[in-house]
């Protein structure tokens, strides 16, 4: 950026500064404020009551998970053993199941398409923008994601990798990308390596031979199973940005406030 356009680029910095403090002024009074004073008097104040308060949200979502995963391995475990008896073989019990390929590839490639699209995400939305979006970093304003953290290094309340610098600090400034995309990686294999299984099991009861995790890669069949899910993952992504500069849903942090307007970006 030219020198001479800085001056104009720090005024409108400033001024949406100024109105977005009063925006956020008026919005945390009134009903927002007396909700607040509703949950922090209705907040258990120890023990494990205040445990299940504070972490509801990751409490739930594993719950959903571990039901709705149980039900995958039952409504699978029977769909498998049905399609067994059809072609005259043996069925396999729950534990043989879950060892097996077809359990394997099924579970790994819908993982891997969850942590590539949740990691391809973080890293867009770093240098990505979209106007009106509650997903999008703000335009105008600073956000504190973007501050330097070595400039929080005195801070005693700051992550030890913050305040010790360094190598640490270089890893922890990207520590959420690099988990995802290995959680994505070791997915991408586990489906490999399950679907060559289930492959090679199906290519040898019709009298053709086993394929190997890398020759199953050169299949189209293994990057049909990948696009099938990578095109549905982004396309969630891309409705879940545009909609959320419309539509909105009051009381969650991934929705804009009701009343912001169309054109106001970020949460």
């Amino acid at each position: 950026m030219p020198d001479e356009d800085l001056p104009a680029a720090r005024t409108t910095v400033e001024r949406a500064i100024e109105r977005t403090e009063r925006e956020e002024k008026a919005r945390t009074a009134g009903s927002a404020k007396r909700r607040a004073v509703k949950r922090v008097a209705a907040m258990p104040r120890s023990g494990f009551r205040r445990f299940l308060f504070e972490n509801g949200l990751a409490l739930v979502a594993g719950l959903l998970f571990l039901l709705t995963f149980v039900g995958q391995i039952a409504a699978g475990h029977a769909g498998y053993n049905e399609d067994q008896r059809e072609h005259g073989q043996s069925t396999k019990s729950v534990g043989e199941y879950l060892r097996s390929g077809a359990f394997v590839e099924a579970t790994a490639e819908n993982w891997e398409s969850e942590f590539l699209q949740m990691g391809l995400f973080v890293v867009l939305t770093v240098f990505l923008y979209q106007r009106g979006s509650s997903e999008s970093k703000k335009l105008y304003e600073p956000e504190g994601v973007d501050q330097r953290p070595e400039e929080a290094s005195g801070d005693p309340g700051a992550p030890w990798p913050v305040r010790h610098g360094g190598m640490p600090l270089r890893l922890y400034k990207h520590s959420l990308s690099i988990a995802l995309f290995a959680m994505f990686v070791v997915s991408f294999a586990l489906h490999a390596m399950g679907g060559a299984a289930d492959y090679s099991e199906d290519q040898v009861a019709h009298g053709g031979h086993a394929v190997t995790t890398f020759e199953y890669l050169t299949t189209s069949r293994f990057w049909f199973e990948s696009f099938q899910n990578w095109q549905s993952e982004f396309l969630s992504v891309a409705v879940l940005v545009l909609l959320s500069i419309w539509l909105r849903e009051q009381g969650s942090p991934q929705s804009k406030p009701v009343a912001a307007s169309f054109h106001e970006t970020g949460e």
